[in-house]
């Protein structure tokens, strides 16, 4: 995979462009020239790393950045000269806000102890394999056998969040804890954020158990692909769901060997 593609999909790209939009915002303040000229250029580039990364951040907090950052704007007018260091001060602080609010989310989370040592997985080809002429031993299988766990793998070759609600309705399922690997075929097919957001809503609710731990894989999102990725982190919250950051999902299928067509896992990769 591609440097700029894995910096993009895994949610690098938004601090490096909230990097440049604070440096566009500091350079607008000095007295130097060769600096002043750097704000157009770090700024557009910055804006455009923000929005290629598609960040999930609550909308009010775009919303508040979003303001600040059109005050500082509109403060290069001569008649607003006055409010260019208040404006541009409120923009560093708002774009800090958001850095910090979106480094919560790029921390791997840990699971509690289990009650027993046995686990479900919720998951489409990524997970299953391709099936058909595909021998592969999925990752589930390799993970069950290397630390002695019972595993019960609900993965599906097509899988979407609708269909693997209904196939967890099918099974009776007793894990302590609960591995969720959906949505890739959502995003890339047909189902809108909408349908996405209430059948992953229906699942979680399904899965939900009192003693049990649900740990969901968050989606590397194609670029203005926010509504998934904001349905993903607000149910994870709503359900008490463990949120895996999308970056180790990505690197998992980013590197060379690990995939045979840049989605689907090798052996080497499982």
């Amino acid at each position: 995979m591609h440097w700029l593609v894995y910096h993009i999909a895994s949610g690098h790209a938004f601090f490096s462009g909230v990097l440049l939009v604070a440096l566009a915002v500091w350079a607008s303040l000095s007295k130097r020239r060769f600096l002043r000229r750097l704000t157009g250029v770090a700024f557009l580039v910055g804006v455009i790393a923000i929005v290629l990364s598609s960040t999930a951040l609550p909308s009010w907090l775009y919303a508040v950045a979003g303001v600040a950052t059109l005050a500082w704007i509109a403060s290069a007018f001569k008649r607003l000269a006055d409010w260019r260091r208040p404006a541009a001060n409120a923009t560093l602080v708002a774009l800090m806000l958001a850095e910090g609010v979106e480094f919560t989310h790029h921390q791997t989370p840990s699971p509690r102890p289990a009650s027993s040592r046995s686990m479900a997985v919720i998951g489409d080809s990524v997970t299953a394999g391709m099936g058909g002429d595909d021998r592969s031993l999925t990752w589930p299988t390799l993970l069950g056998r290397e630390h002695g766990l019972e595993i019960q793998d609900l993965s599906h070759v097509g899988e979407t969040t609708a269909s693997a609600l209904k196939r967890a309705k099918a099974h009776t399922i007793t894990a302590p804890l609960v591995v969720v690997e959906i949505g890739g075929n959502d995003i890339l097919g047909t189902t809108d954020a909408a349908d996405f957001a209430a059948s992953l809503d229906a699942l979680l609710t399904h899965l939900s158990k009192p003693g049990r731990q649900i740990m969901m894989f968050e989606l590397p999102l194609i670029p203005l692909s926010h509504a998934y990725g904001r349905a993903q982190r607000t149910l994870a919250a709503k359900h008490g769901v463990l949120l895996i950051p999308k970056r180790v999902f990505l690197s998992i299928i980013a590197g060379s060997d690990s995939t045979l067509d840049s989605i689907h896992l090798t052996q080497e990769g499982h």
